[in-house]
Parts: C-alpha cells; structure tokens; sequence
C-alpha cells in the first residue's frame, strides 16, 4: 500500500505537451505578423520565454510584465517591426487552443485514478490554463486545479503551498508528493513545502549539487511504480 494518499502534479512538460503547444502557437503568431517562423526563430523564442520565467520563479520580474517583455526580447534580437503587446495578446489567443497530452498521460493518470487525491498544481496564465486543461482527456481524473495566477503566487514559493494545502480535505504533508518536470518550481517548491517530491527526467538530465529528492524517474512506467510501492 502507498504511503502517499496526495500527488500534486504539474501540468507543463509532466502530463501536457507545452513543447508541441508552445511552437505551434508561436508559429501561428509570427506567421500572421509576416515575420519569418523558420526553427532558429521559435528555438530563440523558446530559450528566451525560459529564462524569462525563471526569473519569475527567483521574484525578479512581474508576471504582467513577462509576458510582452519576451517578445519585446525576441523583436529586439532579430531586429523585427512588430509591437510587441500585439504579439503577445495573439500568442496567448493562440495558446489557449492547444491541449495536447504526452504520450502516456492519459494511461497513467488511469492507473491512479481512485488509489489517491490528484491535484493539478501549475504556474500561468489562468485563462491559458483553464482553455488547455479542461478540456483535456485527463482532466476527469483530478479532485482539483491550482493555477498560481489564481493563488496569487507562483511555484516554488512556500506562499503558493500555503494557499493551495488548506484546500484540500483532510491533507497530511507526509502522505503527499509534488511530481513534475522542473527542478527550480516543482522540485524546489516541493522542498519549499516540506513534502516528497518526484522529478519527471526523461531526458536523464544529471541531477544538479543541493536538490535532496525522493524519487528521479525517467518514464510514466516508473513514476507509476514509485508512487504505488
């Protein structure tokens, strides 16, 4: 029997194909402001929107202030004639559309359906959020939904776990685990919040000094097996 009766799961890159959702979305918006969408334009993009939202992550940029501060990045760098607030209020129309599941999501949250409280933890947008994972197949499968836009704080902050723990009935922090793909808001907030924590690393990336973490695993196969034993 499980020790854990609450996984938290992110959505981003653990159960959704942001990667999928984000170039095809960035696509969209460059091709109807005519600028060029060839690959190094939407790799730039996406290496930028990273940076910017680690900077979120460490208190270093407003949120409202991210999201046309990217692509005033991207415009600078390629030199564009674009505004940059047009572009990203088409971004995120375009964004909202896309709900894709990676491959496997939608069997493991299945298999754990009913053996344990499922929560949805994620940093973003609310409205992005709400139109991409309501919709999706796996969302049935969950007891609740915490947007950090809605919370008022984002992951890793120990603010966000304060305001999203009293919600949920009956919640024990020794029976609950953070699973996601990212060491700095979901591994970190984890740590943060004094709870078991499961790094989704598909890629086998090297675990970096100073993250003590529960479980690493590379495939849904093992995640499953770890949270189940």
């Amino acid at each position: 029997m499980s020790k854990y009766e609450i996984l938290l799961f992110d959505a981003d890159a653990t159960l959704m194909d942001f990667h999928r959702s984000e170039r095809e979305a960035v696509t969209e918006c460059l091709e109807f402001f005519s600028l060029p969408s060839d690959d190094s334009v939407i790799k730039k993009y996406s290496e930028i929107n990273a940076g910017y939202w680690k900077m979120l992550e460490r208190g270093e940029i407003e949120k409202e202030k991210l999201y046309p501060a990217r692509w005033q990045s991207l415009i600078d760098f390629y030199g564009f004639d674009c505004n940059a607030d047009a572009i990203s209020d088409k971004y995120i129309e375009r964004l909202a559309t896309k709900s894709y599941m990676l491959d496997g999501a939608l069997e493991l949250c299945q298999k754990l359906h009913g053996k344990f409280k499922m929560y949805i933890v994620t940093n973003g947008q609310k409205e992005i959020q709400r139109s991409r994972l309501f919709p999706s197949p796996i969302f049935k499968y969950f007891d609740g939904c915490f947007i950090s836009e809605d919370i008022g704080h984002e992951k890793p902050s120990i603010h966000f776990f304060e305001a999203v723990t009293p919600q949920i009935p009956d919640y024990d922090s020794k029976k609950a685990i953070i699973i996601g793909d990212s060491l700095t808001s979901d591994m970190q907030g984890g740590i943060n919040a004094g709870i078991d924590t499961c790094w989704y690393n598909p890629a086998g990336k090297e675990l970096p000094l100073g993250y003590d973490l529960t479980y690493i695993v590379k495939s849904f196969d093992e995640m499953a097996e770890a949270l189940l034993k």
